[in-house]
């Protein structure tokens, strides 16, 4: 067989010099992909979000004379607001709290069903979703009320001589957040647990670790991305619930969207009305990133 002379060879190694030239290149165009593809998501948000908060803070500090603090010094010094905030954020963190509680028992018996069950688990999961927070919250009264499911069956059983104040309180307030913003927390949570690789629940058992031992140690550590994210999401959604807070809590429980309302629709004071949003926009927005951050530290804590 003839061997390819000179010509050949440099014919033969110039695509290969080509296809190595390219290399580069072609890495790049994966790294950066299309950036052009998220230019809906960016017009969206400038027009959506971030134009909305430009107009919170111009109306917040406008006043008769130009611009002004003066409400974000009311705000900060009348004795109403700042307890009103603290009480929201209290109010996002417990439910929160109740949500995980109730959320990571389902998101495990999710991961260990059979796909049969995991399919029904995840309608019953997902459809609450599906149903107005309005038909929610009020669903809750007709349970809650005095002549509701609990009060008739706690009298009924004898436990109670007369229907029990459910309504109007902050602990039922927490349970029926909770139970609205539940698939928050599960869904982040089956994500995590799904991605867990079996062998380390293997491992782990192999090792002479129980259940419980493995669960503690191997699967909730590996599990706290899902978690935070399902915190992070319950506790943003609770404290904006203006329905479930002014139908559940009622007027004896103010928070701070109802407050909102009450200063810019009754009122009419815009100004201070949009100083309050952006008070509870930056306390959100501070609690989440300090939550975000606990929960980085103890993931890195966990894999070192």
């Amino acid at each position: 067989m003839a061997m390819p002379g000179p010509s050949g060879s440099a014919a033969v190694a110039a695509p290969a010099a080509a296809a190595a030239a390219a290399t580069p290149r072609r890495r790049l165009r994966v790294r950066l992909g299309r950036p052009w593809l998220a230019l809906p998501l960016l017009a969206f948000f400038l027009v959506f979000v971030a134009l909305p908060v430009l107009v919170l803070v111009a109306v917040g500090i406008s006043g008769p004379d130009g611009l002004t603090l003066v409400h974000v010094h009311r705000f900060l010094t009348d004795g109403l607001s700042l307890p009103v905030l603290g009480r929201t954020l209290m109010l996002g963190l417990a439910t929160a709290a109740v949500a995980l509680v109730l959320g990571y028992p389902l998101a495990l018996l999710f991961v260990s069903a059979s796909p049969r069950l995991q399919r029904l688990l995840i309608l019953l999961i997902v459809l609450p979703l599906l149903t107005s927070a309005v038909v929610r919250t009020f669903a809750w009264v007709v349970i809650l009320g005095r002549q509701g499911l609990v009060n008739e069956t706690l009298t009924g059983l004898g436990l109670v001589g007369g229907p029990v104040a459910l309504l109007y309180t902050e602990p039922m307030l927490i349970l029926t957040l909770a139970q609205i913003e539940l698939p928050l927390m599960t869904l982040p949570i089956i994500s995590a647990l799904s991605a867990i690789d079996p062998r380390l629940t293997e491992a782990s058992a192999a090792l002479g670790a129980g259940r419980w031992r493995t669960l503690l140690l191997v699967v909730v550590p590996l599990s706290l991305p899902g978690v935070i994210a399902g915190v992070l999401l319950v506790f943003a959604a609770a404290c904006g619930a203006l329905v479930t807070q002014s139908i559940v809590g009622g007027g004896r429980l103010l928070f701070m969207p109802m407050y909102i309302y009450q200063q810019g629709m009754q009122g009419q004071n815009w100004p201070f009305a949009a100083t309050i949003s952006l008070m509870l926009l930056i306390s959100v927005l501070a609690v989440v990133a300090l939550l975000n951050m606990a929960g980085r530290l103890a993931t890195r804590h966990l894999h070192v």
